[in-house]
Formats: structure tokens, sequence, C-alpha cells
């Protein structure tokens, strides 16, 4: 083969490689097709009443579908890593928490910024569940019979990380859990009025 005609074959196969890392996989699609559910079955707003039993079994749905996919080959770009992390973020096991902390370093390095704050937040979920304090502040505790609050937090990391990760500060993350508080509270005394 000719060099110019070699050049010219490199040239086309290194195109084609850099245009198909930018087409999206069909698992792509299914991914946002999985997120969007996973953020509608939570989206009930304040007060809403959202059968957790119901969303549980969705969740254990999606979370099984994700992780075919994941055993199938690379997702896509950093947004496909990001949908799966979120379903992931939502499951019950540690594993999977820690899989979705994974699944946001892979999304970050692929340019997906939302995927900051959620690989802190799978992080936190992760310690919380192996019976360790959180990092950063976004996991909050709570019962029907108690209102919400943070998580027991490790004191050694700084706003400094939060910020990076796009997480509020503790002081934030305090306020945020006053207001929580401050709506459960108004929210049992309206239950109990009636």
């Amino acid at each position: 083969m000719k060099p110019r005609h070699l050049a010219a074959v490199l040239l086309l196969g290194c195109a084609s490689a850099f245009a198909a890392d930018k087409v999206p996989l069909p698992s792509s699609q299914e991914l946002a097709k999985l997120y969007s559910e996973d953020q509608a079955d939570r989206s009930g707003g304040p007060g809403a009443k959202i059968d957790w039993n119901a969303v549980s079994l969705r969740d254990e749905q999606r979370e099984l579908r994700v992780k075919q996919l994941l055993a199938a080959g690379p997702l896509g770009g950093g947004e496909a890593y990001y949908h799966a992390a979120m379903v992931l973020q939502h499951a019950s096991e540690p594993d999977d928490y820690l899989l979705a902390h994974d699944l946001c370093v892979i999304a970050i390095s692929k340019g997906e910024p939302k995927a900051k704050w959620l690989a802190a937040a799978s992080l936190d979920r992760y310690l919380i569940s192996i019976a360790r304090p959180q990092r950063y502040g976004t996991q909050f505790r709570g019962t029907n019979n108690h209102p919400p609050r943070l998580a027991p937090i490790d004191p050694t990391v700084s706003d400094t990380l939060r910020q990076e990760l796009d997480v509020p500060t503790l002081a934030e993350a305090k306020l945020k859990e006053a207001d929580m508080v401050k709506f459960f509270e108004k929210a049992q005394a309206n239950k109990t009025t009636r």
C-alpha cells in the first residue's frame, strides 16, 4: 500500500473511532428513560403521598436493568454514566451506592458536571450504610414520627471539598435541616388539628 493510501486509511479509521464516541449508544437512550422514570417516582412535591413500596419495586427493576447494561459494555458519554449512577443511588445495598459513586467518577471524567454532587451523595450513602459518618453532608435521616436530620458527618471534611463537588457548605446543610424540621413540625401540627 502506498504511504498516501495508508495515511488516508489511518485518518478515516481515526475519524470513525472519534465519531463513534460521539454517537449515543442505544443504552444511553435507555438510561435516559430509566433516569426519567426514577426521578418521576420521586417528584411528588412537598407533602405528596408517594407509595414507597411501589417505588421500591420499580427501583429494583431499574437497578437490575442498569447492571445488565453495564455488563453488556460501555454506556456512552458522561450523561449516560450519570443517569446510571442516579438509578443506583436509589438502591438499598452498600455495593450499589459504591458502584453509583464509581459511575459518577467516570461521568465526571467524561465531562458531566451534574455527577459531581452525585459523587459526594453516593459516597455519603455508602458510608452511612456501613455505619460510618458521611463526609459531605448530603444525607438526611428521618421517620414518619421524627423530622429529617443530617446524618452524622465526618468533621475533618472541609467546605472547600464540598464546594469542589457542588455540595452546599455545612452551614447551608444545617439551614436546610432547620427548614426540613420546620416543615415536618408544621405538617405534624396540621395532622393533629384535623
